[in-house]
């Protein structure tokens, strides 16, 4: 027998400030969402410094990724080490799982961003290079949905809209969480907890399996794929205002 067809690695990272991979999650399913395999670990080297290596933070980007979440975060995470929920490995021990990977699954590689995880990926020595294909996620959930008109009046009933900038320009979200809800149809699905492996299994893994089963095979999603551009996503364009019931209406 030959090498099962058809699987794909969804991989999501938590990053520090300097570039670094500290968390890194990858679950392996099938075309019907079959769970083949899973990884949910801490980088050895890189999580267990936090003085050189601190998570990311950013006092411009809310309350979630700014300086004094830090104890929080790392509380989570210490959660779920005691917890067996984590566990540490090194950067071998990680490129030798997903050296297994490729010779078990030979799976196509994804990721929500795939560009953000592969470059950080890439700073930590962690090889994704050993995937023959991949495709980005976020880049085909929004071919698939994003300018449709369901995907409109799903962002208006949650309220899935970016602020404003300081132009006046507001765009509605395509994030993995709003495509996640949509992909679903939970429009109250809670927030992702930005832990690498929680986040590939429960928003990256729903939205691959959507699309598949509106008929996207493999070679549509390695096919040519739009890329986000909020120019495209503005609400301005897309929805109007009904005076007498002082509501949008998605265009």
């Amino acid at each position: 027998m030959g090498r099962p067809k058809h699987h794909y690695i969804v991989v999501d990272t938590e990053t520090t400030i300097d570039g670094k991979v500290a968390d890194i999650g990858a679950v392996i399913v099938d075309r019907k969402g079959n769970v083949k395999a899973k990884m949910a670990v801490l980088v050895r080297g890189v999580f267990d410094k936090p003085r050189k290596h601190t998570l990311f933070h950013n006092e411009e980007a809310g309350t979630l990724w700014n300086k004094a979440s830090l104890a929080r975060r790392y509380g989570n995470y210490n959660a779920l080490l005691e917890s067996g929920e984590r566990q540490f490995a090194t950067i071998l021990g990680i490129n030798s799982w997903l050296e297994k990977a490729v010779n078990a699954y030979d799976p196509i590689l994804t990721a929500y961003n795939l560009p953000f995880d592969r470059g950080h990926c890439d700073q930590t020595d962690i090889d994704l290079s050993i995937f023959k294909r991949s495709f980005c996620l976020w880049k085909a959930a929004y071919t698939a949905w994003a300018h449709t008109k369901g995907y409109r009046e799903f962002a208006l009933a949650c309220h899935a809209f970016n602020k404003p900038t300081d132009y006046g320009n507001m765009s509605y979200r395509t994030n993995a969480e709003t495509m996640a809800r949509f992909a679903l149809g939970q429009p109250d699905l809670e927030d992702e907890p930005h832990t690498a492996y929680e986040d590939a299994l429960l928003y990256e893994v729903p939205i691959l399996l959507a699309l598949i089963r509106q008929g996207w095979t493999s070679k549509r999603l390695l096919g040519k794929l739009d890329a986000y551009n909020w120019r495209d996503c503005q609400v301005r364009d897309h929805f109007t205002a009904k005076r007498k019931k002082r509501k949008l209406k998605a265009a």
